[in-house]
């Protein structure tokens, strides 16, 4: 007989939350509701929401009993809020344990990408490498050394298996100039696991915007100007000499010579303040950090380059000697550092150039320059000429630069500026296609497919929503399918702008990833295999019959005693619920219904479920409910997952449009102490 377990109820913003397997758990939001609130609220239920599902310590999270998690401020971006959270071992930082959650305005979760790969299990925490010897380790990784900023003990989960490791920061002088450069040291074998450089460094376009006269946000102080925005924290551009802001008796600046450093401040300046507005009216984002602030702009780097470093915008000078602070050079830059305060910081694996250069671009395009001036165009550097041979990349044709077009396995590991030129071919593609019709240059592609464009603000978005999913272990890889659910988030009724995303990847040979999301709903684009079409019936409705067990044992199989109205556990709604183990002995049960989805449809799984359990481990899943949608393994939850009340959970089953398939729990139990599982309301939602 089943043990009487707890129950209390949860609800509200705390009952929200959806459990999914996998390291990037694709979930589709319940149906739209009422009127969104607004979104201060919205992240408030969000964050709330959040908690919950973390403290249920889903699998997906790879959650051992030492794991802690902390909570950071919540990103509103188009209807989505985005929770971003760290995580600590024992109390020591984990690198690469950070993850995102994904959430609609009531605090649903879209999406969960995780980082971390694997449970830490049991590390020891006590190092047999010094905290002195670490620090010499990485001050050997640079030419100079001017500073070491500390060294801390970290848990490294970036590599094949967890390790303890100290970190140090050093600045100084590197084989390619200014460097500030974190350093994972293996605290047990003294190997280095990870150097992180966060000099990053980009090469620009034109020293020079117009129509002049330029409009300078600039402050006033009594008879002296300042060229700082008034409205805009550290946004102000100084004399790289002394790191002293520009100032001036009159509210005039520059003499239009561009080896002028006052002319550079002007050009840099007007970039700054240009990218602050397309942050705003395109993408929704509070200034360059998130937070309505930036990094000081320095002009007057004795080199050809330009590069941000997590305090500041250092602009350099071409071969002539001009100021190179233009549109696309400073948002570029100012791209590192968006990139660098979005979830997982600064993108890795050959990715973080095209990053950048793709709020170049955005700039140049929102500003839309005469031609005499920076013009928008994909072309990076071609105004200035930096080092004497025209431009520096080419988004529309990177080759033709000698950078490649295509993806390969090579590209981690080229050289970061020349790795830009697959991300960069793809970007010019979702915003021009192959064949533009707007005056651009046509685009070849890497598997002679077409494809058409979404203009360049939807291209936008997508990239800076799919930077809202990013974790530390950003790659080419994990951007294609953080566009693809940027995408699908986005333009939650339509297939179009999810499809030209993964046909432009594919044009530029980034592969198809297991368990990257799918559309087959809204209004798709063709593809050159296949084409979706919506049932004549229309997609609405759940196909599941008797979703709330209330007319008994009809329309499911399900083990003996499965679907009751025993007391000892409360409905989610109604009388009855689906019952699966709580008899504190070895025991199985079942639950299953088939169910068709019409071809053309999305199609959403869903269910209430509450668990309750005797087990008081925080580390080892003694019973287990498995839940599948034909062969696929949708979730595993255990014990582990024990809570008070009823959390739905929800996937998106899209994958099975036109097919009949089973949709299935299987609960196991061992041989003591009681752990129930119990399933209510359910609905396979097609939309």
């Amino acid at each position: 007989m089943k043990l009487t377990p707890r129950f209390a109820a949860l609800t509200g913003a705390a009952a929200a939350g959806i459990l999914a397997a996998g390291t990037a758990a694709a979930v589709q939001a319940a149906p739209p509701g009422p009127a969104a609130p607004d979104p201060a609220q919205a992240r408030a239920v969000a964050a709330d929401s959040a908690r919950a599902l973390v403290a249920n310590r889903p699998a997906y999270l790879q959650a051992g009993a030492d794991d802690a998690f902390v909570q950071k401020p919540v990103i509103s971006s188009e209807g989505t809020q985005y929770v971003p959270y760290e995580r600590t071992y024992k109390g020591l930082p984990v690198v690469g344990g950070d993850f995102v959650l994904a959430t609609d305005a009531a605090g649903n979760l879209k999406y969960a990408s995780v980082a971390q790969q694997r449970p830490i299990g049991a590390l020891a925490t006590t190092p047999a490498l010094t905290r002195n010897a670490a620090a010499t380790t990485a001050r050997a990784q640079l030419k100079t050394v001017s500073a070491v900023e500390g060294t801390t003990l970290v848990v490294y989960t970036l590599g094949a298996a967890p390790a303890l490791a100290w970190e140090t920061t050093v600045r100084g002088t590197g084989a390619d100039g200014p460097s500030r450069l974190t350093v994972d040291v293996d605290a047990r074998t003294g190997a280095i696991l990870r150097t992180q450089e966060h000099v990053v460094r980009g090469t620009g376009t034109g020293a020079w915007n117009g129509p002049s006269p330029l409009t300078l946000n600039t402050t006033q102080s009594g008879s002296t100007y300042t060229m700082k925005d008034p409205t805009v924290t550290n946004l102000s551009c100084q004399d790289s000499a002394n790191n002293t802001t520009f100032s001036g008796s009159d509210d005039v600046w520059g003499n239009g010579t561009a080896t002028n450093k006052e002319t550079g401040c002007v050009d840099a300046l007007f970039s700054a303040q240009t990218e602050h507005k397309m942050l705003s009216q395109w993408l929704g984002r509070n200034g360059a950090n998130g937070n309505g602030g930036y990094w000081p702009i320095r002009v007057g780097l004795n080199d050809q380059n330009a590069y941000y470093d997590g305090s500041q915008v250092q602009i350099g000078k071409n071969t002539a000697g001009q100021w190179i602070g233009s549109l696309d050079v400073v948002a570029h830059e100012i791209g590192h550092g968006i990139d660098d305060t979005t979830p997982g910081g600064i993108s890795g694996g050959g990715t973080q150039e095209f990053v950048a250069d793709t709020f170049g671009a955005a700039t140049e395009w929102f500003a839309n320059e005469p031609s005499s001036y920076d013009a928008p165009d994909f072309l990076v550097g071609e105004k200035i000429n930096l080092v004497g041979s025209g431009p520096i990349r080419n988004m529309y044709n990177p080759s033709a630069l000698g950078d490649p077009n295509c993806y390969s396995s090579s590209i981690p590991s080229t050289e970061v500026h020349a790795a830009a030129g697959p991300g960069n071919h793809w970007f010019y593609l979702l915003a021009n296609g192959s064949s533009p019709t707007n005056g651009q240059p046509s685009s070849s592609t890497c598997n002679s497919s077409s494809v058409t464009g979404l203009g360049i603000q939807k291209a936008m978005k997508i990239m800076y929503n799919a930077m809202l999913l990013k974790t530390s272990s950003s790659s080419y890889l994990k951007y294609r399918v953080w566009t693809l659910q940027a995408a699908k988030n986005l333009y939650p009724s339509s297939c179009t702008e999810f499809n030209t995303v993964k046909a432009a990847w594919a044009a530029v040979s980034v592969p198809a990833q297991s368990g990257e999301p799918t559309c087959a709903g809204g209004t798709p684009t063709p593809t050159p295999s296949t084409t979706t079409t919506p049932p004549s019936g229309g997609c609405s409705g759940n196909k599941l019959a008797n979703p709330g067990f209330e007319s008994g044992n009809v329309s499911w199989s399900a083990s003996s005693g499965v679907i009751t109205t025993d007391s000892g556990q409360a409905a989610h709604g109604g009388s009855y619920k689906a019952w699966l183990d709580g008899y504190g002995s070895s025991h199985t049960d079942t639950l299953s219904q088939s169910v068709t989805i019409p071809a053309g449809c999305r199609a959403t799984l869903s269910f209430w479920l509450h668990i309750d359990s005797a087990e008081s481990t925080t580390s080892t899943a003694y019973d287990k409910l498995t839940v599948k949608a034909g062969s696929t393994t949708l979730a595993t939850y255990s014990n582990l997952n024990k809570a008070t009340g009823y959390v739905q959970r929800s996937f998106d089953v899209s994958s099975l449009a036109g097919t009949t398939a089973t949709i299935s729990f299987s609960g196991v139990e061992d041989s003591s102490l009681q752990t129930s599982f119990v399933v209510d309301d359910t609905a396979v939602t097609l939309s």
